[in-house]
Order: C-alpha cells, then sequence, then structure tokens
C-alpha cells in the first residue's frame, strides 16, 4: 500500500503483539489502511488493513479474509502483486491482514505518460494480471481469477532500482474464481467500477479473463489521453450501460494527434476495447507478444546501465595493488564445476576480509571483455525470506551486456560476513577465470559501489540478524527471478542481443 495523507487514526497501539499502528493512511469501501511498524522484524514498515465496521457481516469477513489469501498465494508466483503475509483479528473483533508498505504513487496521478514509460508500466500488469488469470491452488484444483476491479486507482507504481518504475496490482476484494463452486460467492449483480466494467460485467454474469483485458483497454487509452474511451452525458449507470454496449470508443489520435502512436499499438487497444469477448485477445500472451515487439522500436536503451564514459584501459582494475596481485594467483575453486558460472566469495587478504565475485568464461571472451564498463544492483527481501540479489553487470560496446546474478540467503552466517565484507569497501573484485586448462585467472575487473549502497547493505545485514527463522528461500528466490528476468529481457530487446550472450 502506498503512503498518503495522515488523517488521525481510529485505533493505535500494538497489534497482534506485533504491529505498532502509527496512523491512518487509506479508507476504501471495505476496509481501512494504517501505516504500521513490524517489531518482530526490526521495525520494517507494513501496511494493515482492516475490515470496515459499517461491512462487518459474517459474509464480508470471509470475503475480507479471502482477499487476505489470494494476495497471499498470487503475491508468492509474481513480482506485480501486493504481498499480504499475515492476517487475525483484533481484540476489538476487527479482521486485518498484514501487506508490505510501499511508497510510491497511484497510476492515475501518473496519466496521462510518455509512449516508452507507458510499454514498461502496461507490460508490468500484463504480467501481473496473467499470473492471476493462470489461478491458483483451492483445494488441491488450479482455479483462474478475474480481479473484476482494474482501473488506475488499484496499480501502485513505486521507484525500483532495477525497472526503474515497479507496478505492484491492489484490491483483490472483489476477485472472482472461475468455474468454482462453493460457498463464498462473489456472483450475482453489478461488481465494479463503471468507467472500466466490461458489457458483459455490467449484465452481472459470469466473467472470464477476457473481462479484465477490456478494463485493461480502458486503462491503456486513458494512460496516453488522460481521457476515457467514451464520455457520457451522466456517471450514472445507465449512461455508462448505454458506453460500453453501444458506444463506439474515440479515436487516440483525436485526443492526442501530436502522438505518434504505432499503428501496431493502437489496433492492440482497440481490440481489447471489443464489445464481443470474443473478439478481444484471448490472453494476457498475445497482448504481451505485441508489447514486446512494439518495446525495442520506441524504449530507449537505459543510461544507468550502459554508460558513455570512457571504459578503463586494460589492467586497470582500479584496486589496490596488492588485493589485484592477490585476485591473480587464484585458482578455480576444485568443488566448483568447468563451466560458465559465477558465484560469490570471501577473499582473506592480509588486512581484512574481502567480497569478491568469480566467473568462468572462454578465453576468447575474456580478452574481447578486457575494456568493458561495470555496474552493480542490489534487491533485499525479508519476506517470505530474507533473501538478497547481488547482481553486477558487465558492458561491452561489441558484445553487449553481461549478467552476473548472485542470490544470498541471508540467514546464513556466511552470508552476513560476506555482505559485510562487501559493504566496508567501495569496489569489489570481478575474477575471470579460463575455460580452458589449467583454469587460471585471465583477467581481474572491479566494479564500485557507492556509499548510498554501502550503508544499505549494512542496514540490511542487521536486518536479516533479528529476522525470525524461516524455510521459504525459493519463494523469495523466485521473486527475485521475476525482477531480475524481467529487466533482463527488456535490456535485451532493446539491444537486440542474443541469449548466448547472457551469462545465467
Amino acid at each position: 500500500m502506498s503512503q498518503g495523507a495522515f488523517t488521525s487514526p481510529k485505533n493505535t497501539g500494538l497489534l497482534a503483539k506485533r504491529y505498532q499502528l502509527k496512523g491512518l493512511i487509506g479508507k476504501g469501501g471495505m476496509g481501512e489502511v494504517f501505516l504500521a511498524e513490524d517489531i518482530l522484524l526490526g521495525g520494517i514498515p507494513v501496511a494493515v488493513k482492516f475490515l470496515s465496521q459499517t461491512v462487518s457481516s459474517p459474509k464480508m469477513k470471509q470475503d475480507f479474509i479471502r482477499e487476505a489469501l489470494m494476495s497471499a498465494a498470487l503475491s508468492q508466483k509474481s513480482l506485480h502483486i501486493v504481498r499480504a503475509h499475515d492476517y487475525g483479528v483484533s481484540e476489538e473483533g476487527k479482521p486485518f491482514y498484514v501487506m508490505e508498505y510501499l511508497n510510491g504513487k497511484s497510476l492515475k496521478d501518473l496519466i496521462p505518460m510518455t509512449l516508452p514509460n507507458f510499454l514498461n508500466l502496461v507490460r508490468q500488469i500484463c504480467l501481473g494480471l496473467q499470473c492471476a488469470h493462470q489461478g491458483i491452488n483451492v483445494e488441491g484444483k488450479i482455479y483462474p481469477l478475474v480481479h473484476r476491479d482494474i482501473k488506475p486507482a488499484n496499480i501502485l507504481v513505486v521507484p525500483d532500482p532495477i525497472l526503474g518504475q515497479l507496478v505492484k496490482i491492489l484490491d483483490f476484494g472483489i476477485a472472482k474464481y472461475v468455474n468454482y463452486a462453493s460457498t463464498i460467492s462473489t456472483n450475482g449483480g453489478f461488481n465494479g467500477t463503471l468507467p472500466y466494467s466490461s458489457p458483459e460485467q455490467l449484465e452481472g454474469g459470469e466473467l472470464d479473463s477476457r473481462s479484465d483485458i477490456y478494463s485493461l483497454g480502458v486503462i491503456m487509452f486513458e494512460m496516453l489521453t488522460g481521457a476515457k474511451p467514451w464520455q457520457p452525458e451522466t456517471d450514472l449507470f445507465g449512461a455508462w450501460y448505454k458506453a460500453h454496449h453501444f458506444e463506439v470508443p474515440r479515436a487516440i489520435a483525436d485526443l492526442q494527434p501530436q502522438l505518434k502512436l504505432p499503428q501496431q499499438l493502437n489496433n492492440l487497444i482497440m481490440a481489447c476495447l471489443a464489445k464481443t469477448p470474443s473478439d478481444r485477445p484471448q490472453n494476457m500472451a498475445v497482448i504481451l507478444q505485441v508489447l514486446n515487439s512494439l518495446e525495442s522500436s520506441i524504449c530507449p536503451l537505459s543510461p544507468t546501465i550502459v554508460p558513455k564514459s570512457t571504459p578503463n584501459p586494460p589492467g586497470s582494475s582500479g584496486l589496490p595493488l596488492a588485493i589485484e596481485k592477490q585476485c591473480w594467483q587464484l585458482t578455480w575453486p576444485e568443488n566448483k564445476p568447468i563451466q560458465e558460472i559465477v558465484f560469490p566469495q570471501l577473499l582473506e587478504t592480509a588486512q581484512e576480509n574481502l567480497a569478491t565475485i568469480s566467473l568462468m568464461l572462454s578465453e576468447q571472451e575474456i580478452q574481447k571483455r578486457a575494456v568493458c564498463q561495470l555496474r552493480n544492483r542490489f534487491i533485499w527481501l525479508t519476506d517470505p525470506h530474507p533473501m538478497l540479489l547481488w547482481l553486477t553487470v558487465i558492458y561491452t560496446p561489441a558484445l553487449g551486456l553481461k549478467w552476473l546474478p548472485c542470490y544470498l540467503d541471508m540467514q546464513n552466517p556466511q552470508n552476513h560476513q560476506l555482505v559485510s565484507a562487501l559493504a566496508e569497501h567501495e569496489r569489489y573484485p570481478v575474477i575471470c577465470f579460463t575455460l580452458e586448462a589449467p583454469h587460471d585467472c585471465a583477467n581481474v575487473l572491479s566494479s564500485s559501489i557507492d556509499f548510498n549502497q554501502r550503508q544499505m547493505l549494512k542496514t540490511w545485514v542487521k536486518q536479516s540478524q533479528n529476522l525470525p527463522p524461516s524455510s521459504q528461500a525459493h519463494l523469495s528466490k523466485n521473486l527475485l527471478k521475476q525482477q531480475y528476468k524481467q529487466m533482463q529481457s527488456r535490456m535485451l530487446n532493446q539491444m537486440a542481443l542474443t541469449p548466448q550472450a547472457v551469462l545465467r
């Protein structure tokens, strides 16, 4: 949940002996959201959503808990759905659930936007919806979900060191399982937001993922123009019913004549707005395929990864001479396979320990990458398991980007030592070993870490030492992999690189 203006909290104090409530930051039809600190995790900010007193019927309580469980299950599969990781009932008898706290902006506050920004954000929205449409496990079977309330107000955009902007889909309060019969009923009658509802949704009938695709079409139109595809006389149900069922959408070119919109993208948006579900794209994969094909021609190359400064000459690693000499003397570990891999290790020097990256490449590639630039990124997750992605990127004009990802389980004391050492130095070595025998060190590069990054690393080490034990490392690693792969895919599209140019 995002940060908003504080109002007078109706409830402050310690919740469930764990969450210190700070203040009210949001209110909706179904609940109130408070900023809180998780004292069990060292004061990490979280968002706590309470069911409103006015809708505390048994059915609403059941649906409220269902929303928490849906979000928890979906967020383990997609980075683009807000994470819910705890729920319960307060001492006053109010159901609540706990979400990650996200300090960002609503999509509605960013409209209208440029084409490159549009493509970046829409692609992420599609990935989140695709995850929901693919479904979650209920009683041993997979059931797809339809969100039913996709609109800019339910999409949050937060700053992100890798993607620039990270999309999070919120509010699965009226989401519906497809083909699932249970005592929980979200069918019957209209649910949703009128300007974004599909024609079939206004009828109150059965829905599938193509209803969300219609809502996405409305959002895409609005992201580019700042207006809705229709302009009914009133905001009443009847006026919107007429617009969605019978009126042709306005032309994007009429509203934004200066926008050089590719015909392929215009056709996609209009197809999503088709009145009949069978005339729309039938799934998110079709939409993503079109967006990916457009990205390389519209989006400029990211300047944060590919610097335009003059590369350092070979042999100038920037490391202290004594450390560079020690790196050159290293041999490939016997317990590591002879193949193109990357791994971190702690180098013991005469003065102190040093965090390093080792990788194995062919002699020819090491020579070609002798003149290069290096950048790094760090992504940290505390929930569901403390894990750090340490990502190093090597750029060589002739070969493009090479990615060196290292996933560190921060419940491992050895990784505490490794990250602590990483935070103590302005540079770390990247040691290149030859794939050919005798597998010696053939070059030593280095990457710099700025002061703010090093301070963050120190904070994360302290946080990880205070976290309770967890056995869900695979879930956090999967979430980190999603973020890494999205950036990787985007950059490959922009630079027209082949997958062979990437070290996994």
